[in-house]
C-alpha cells in the first residue's frame, strides 16, 4: 500500500498534461481520438466526435460527457499535476466547489480556485516519508524480534531436553520411594488392623456384657409376679411384641416367643430375648413416653411401685439417673416400636469410648508410614510438574506466532487502554477483557480463537471468540487490527456491532519491509 501510494504521488508530480478531451484519463485517450467518430466505451452506440462533451448524454454510461455534468452516471478525470489523479462525480463539475486541487472541474462556473496540487503533493509526500520511515524502523524491529524468537526457540528446545534427561532420574526416585512407601505400610496397615481388632474385640465384650445386664433386666421387668419365670401372660402385657402386629397377641403367638413352652427360667430365657429383644419396650421407658408423670394416676403409680423390682423402683431411678443413662442408648438399640418415640440412639463409641491410642510399636510404623508417603507425594508432583513444564514449552515452540515467530515476544503479555468509561485489557493469544473505570466487574470480551487476516495476509487480524454473552444477544467477540508501528500498545477500541468489538493494535512485528529510498525505479506511469 505504501509503495502504491508512493508511485502515485510521483507520478503526479512528474505528469506532463497530454492533450486529450476534458475529463478523460489518460489511460482511455486512446479511445478519444479527435476526428474519429466516438463509440461509447460500454459500445452501446457511437457517434461524432463532435458529440463528446458538448453538454448533451448521449451515451448510456456518460462516456461521451467525462468533461462535463450532462450524464447523472458520468466521472470526471482530475489530473492533478503534483497531486494525486482522482475521479469525481460528473454531476461536481461547476458547481462552485472546487473538488480538483488542480481546479479543473470548475473551468466555467466563475468559481475563484486556486492549484494546490503541488502544496498537498508535498504535504502528502512529507506524511508518507514518515510513514515509511515508522515502517522501516519498524521493520528492523522485526527482525531483532525474529532473530529474539529464533534463540527463544532455540533456548527452549534446550531447556526440554535438559528437563527430559533431570526427568529419568526424577522418575526412577519416584519408582523407588514408591517401593519403599509400599515396604512399609505393608507392616503399618497389619498394625493398625491387629490394634483395631483388638478394641472391636473389647468392644464386642462390652456389648456383650450389656446385653447380658439388659436380659437381667428385662427378665425382672417381664417376671411380674416375680415367681422366676416369664410365662405367656407375662408376655401378652407387652403388645409390641405381637409378631404379626395384627393388634391381637394371642397365647398361641406369646408361646411360640417362648419356644413352645408356657413359662421360661432365666437361663431358657435366654434364647428368648434374640426374638424379642428389638421390639421390646420396658415398662418404665412406655410410661415416660406416653404419659408426663406429674399426670400418671396415683393408682396407677401405687400399682408401680408394688409391682417393680427394687432397682426398678422410680424412686431408685431418680438416685441413679447418672447410671441409667449409660445403659439407656443400649435399651434403644433393643426396642424400636414404630408407634412409640424414644431417645436418640448414641453412637456406640459414646458408650463404649473412644479408641485407645496406639501402641509405641504401632505408632512409629504409622509415623514411617506418613514420612514414606509425604516424600513420595513430593517426588511424584515434581515429577508432574516436570511433565507441565514440557508440555508449556511444547505448546510454546509448536504454536503458530507468524511466519517466523515474530509475534512470540506478546505471549504471556497484557497492554491496556483506558477511556472515558473503561479500561481494555488485551492479552495477545490469551484474552480480551473491558472493566468500568470506576470500579465493577470485569467482562470478558472474548479468548484467543485464531488468525483470521484474508489469505494472502492472514497473521493482520486477531479473532478472540466466546466471551461473555450479551443480553439476549450473542457471545461477546473481539477483532484486533495490527498496525505497523515502533511500539507496541493498544490505540483504541470501537463496537461497530452489538457484541462485537473492534480493537487496533500497533506492534512492529506486522511491519513489511518499506519500498526503496530510490523512488526513481518506479515506473511513471498513471495507474
Amino acid at each position: 500500500m505504501i509503495r502504491f501510494v508512493l508511485l502515485l504521488l510521483i507520478v503526479g508530480a512528474s505528469a506532463v498534461e497530454v492533450q486529450r478531451p476534458r475529463g478523460v484519463p489518460l489511460s482511455k485517450r486512446q479511445f478519444y481520438e479527435e476526428g474519429k467518430p466516438f463509440t461509447c466505451l460500454d459500445g452501446s452506440r457511437t457517434i461524432p466526435f463532435d458529440r463528446v462533451n458538448d453538454d448533451y448524454c448521449d451515451c448510456h454510461d456518460g462516456s461521451d460527457e467525462p468533461g462535463t455534468a450532462a450524464c447523472p452516471n458520468g466521472n470526471f478525470h482530475c489530473t492533478n499535476a503534483g497531486f494525486r489523479p482522482m475521479f469525481i462525480p460528473s454531476s461536481r463539475v461547476n458547481d462552485g466547489i472546487c473538488d480538483c486541487c488542480d481546479t479543473t472541474d470548475e473551468y466555467n462556473s466563475g468559481a475563484v480556485c486556486q492549484n494546490t496540487c503541488r502544496e498537498r503533493g508535498r504535504q502528502e509526500r512529507e506524511s508518507m516519508q514518515k510513514i515509511v520511515a515508522i515502517a522501516k524502523e519498524g521493520f528492523q524491529l522485526k527482525q531483532q524480534l525474529i532473530q529474539e524468537a529464533k534463540r527463544g526457540i532455540e533456548d527452549k528446545k534446550s531447556k526440554i531436553e535438559e528437563i527430559q534427561s533431570g526427568k529419568k532420574d526424577l522418575a526412577d526416585k519416584v519408582e523407588a520411594l514408591r517401593t519403599v512407601k509400599e515396604t512399609v505400610e505393608q507392616p503399618e496397615k497389619e498394625a493398625k488392623e491387629r490394634h483395631l481388632k483388638a478394641w472391636e474385640d473389647k468392644k464386642a465384650v462390652i456389648r456383650a456384657e450389656k446385653d447380658k445386664a439388659k436380659l437381667a433386666q428385662v427378665f425382672l421387668e417381664l417376671d411380674t409376679d416375680a415367681d422366676g419365670f416369664v410365662s405367656v401372660s407375662d408376655l401378652q402385657l407387652h403388645s409390641e411384641l405381637d409378631p404379626d402386629s395384627d393388634g391381637s397377641f394371642t397365647e398361641a403367638e406369646a408361646q411360640v416367643l417362648l419356644g413352645g413352652l408356657d413359662k421360661v427360667d432365666s437361663v431358657g430365657f435366654e434364647s428368648v430375648w434374640n426374638n424379642i429383644k428389638e421390639k421390646y419396650v420396658s415398662v418404665a421407658s412406655a410410661a415416660s413416653t406416653e404419659t408426663p408423670q406429674e399426670e400418671v394416676p396415683e393408682a396407677a403409680a401405687d400399682n408401680d411401685s408394688e409391682q417393680l423390682p427394687e432397682d426398678e423402683n422410680p424412686e431408685e431411678e431418680d438416685e441413679d439417673e447418672d447410671d441409667d443413662e449409660e445403659d439407656e442408648p443400649y435399651e434403644e438399640e433393643y426396642r424400636s416400636p414404630p408407634t412409640k418415640q424414644t431417645p436418640e440412639k448414641k453412637d456406640d463409641d459414646d458408650d463404649e469410648g473412644t479408641m485407645p491410642p496406639y501402641d509405641p510399636e504401632t505408632q512409629e510404623l504409622i509415623d514411617a508410614g506418613q514420612k514414606a508417603r509425604d516424600e513420595f507425594d513430593e517426588a511424584e508432583k515434581a515429577l508432574r510438574e516436570v511433565d507441565d513444564q514440557i508440555r508449556n514449552l511444547e505448546k510454546e515452540i509448536s504454536f503458530d506466532f507468524g511466519t517466523s515467530a515474530e509475534f512470540s515476544y506478546l505471549y504471556d503479555q497484557c497492554y491496556e487502554m483506558t477511556t472515558s468509561e473503561y479500561i481494555y485489557r488485551l492479552c495477545p493469544f490469551s484474552r480480551v477483557s473491558q472493566k468500568p473505570k470506576y470500579g465493577g466487574s470485569e467482562t470478558s470480551l472474548g479468548t484467543w480463537g485464531k488468525w483470521a487476516g484474508p489469505a494472502d495476509d492472514i497473521y493482520s487480524l486477531m479473532k478472540y471468540e466466546h466471551g461473555m454473552g450479551c443480553w439476549q444477544g450473542p457471545s461477546r467477540s473481539t477483532t484486533v487490527k495490527l498496525i505497523c508501528g515502533k511500539e507496541t500498545t493498544v490505540t483504541s477500541t470501537s463496537e461497530p456491532s452489538r457484541c462485537e468489538y473492534l480493537m487496533e493494535f500497533i506492534t512492529p512485528a506486522v511491519c513489511q519491509d518499506p519500498p526503496s529510498d530510490d523512488l526513481h525505479h518506479l515506473e511513471h506511469e498513471e495507474l
